[in-house]
């Protein structure tokens, strides 16, 4: 097992020496959400993580309500990858939940059926090594992962190994030089 965080604008700045220094190897990345827009941060955030010798890794936070907004939310999510211009050395992962209420507001019905689909067509288009992220119930009673055949990144802030998957996102409160990052592991 290897440490590691995940990161968006929303952890503005990031010391990456103080992370490296403090035993993380990898960080996931937020390159993009939605159909269109780009995480302000995602090319700094790359050189910064590459520059101290992490490991890195992308995700996209998905408003898509339809299969047809999944294809073009992955194209979005390439380009975000493609114009940082480096190589990543771990996956891409699509978030399909609904955090911020978007989809409830969109009236969008989380159909199992529907939602796989969803990131089926995601994974199938984004064209890189790709996998799904979500909480552990999304994982249990909206996604069938299984029927995907890709890597997941399971989110439960508690102890259970139903779902062990290839990361686990374990906590939200990192502390790593004074700011707080999602904590995650990945297994080798």
């Amino acid at each position: 097992m290897i440490k590691g965080i995940d990161v968006s604008y929303h952890n503005g700045e990031v010391d990456w020496q103080a992370v490296a220094d403090a035993g993380i190897e990898f960080v996931m990345i937020r390159c993009s959400y939605g159909l269109q827009s780009k995480d302000i941060m995602f090319v700094q955030n790359v050189a910064g993580a590459k520059a101290v010798g992490l490991s890195v890794g992308a995700y996209h936070y998905s408003y898509a309500l339809s299969v047809e907004d999944a294809i073009q939310e992955a194209a979005n999510c390439r380009e975000a990858i493609e114009s940082t211009g480096q190589l990543l050395e771990l996956p891409v992962f699509f978030d399909m939940e609904d955090a911020d209420g978007y989809k409830v507001r969109k009236s969008f019905v989380f159909d199992p059926t529907e939602v796989t689909a969803i990131c089926k067509a995601f994974i199938d288009n984004v064209g890189l090594d790709c996998g799904v992220y979500a909480s552990y119930s999304w994982l249990t009673d909206v996604i069938d992962w299984r029927s995907l055949g890709c890597a997941v990144w399971n989110a439960q802030w508690s102890a259970n190994d139903d779902i062990k998957g290839y990361m686990w996102q374990y906590t939200d409160k990192l502390e790593i030089g004074g700011q707080y990052f999602d904590g995650n592991i990945k297994y080798e």
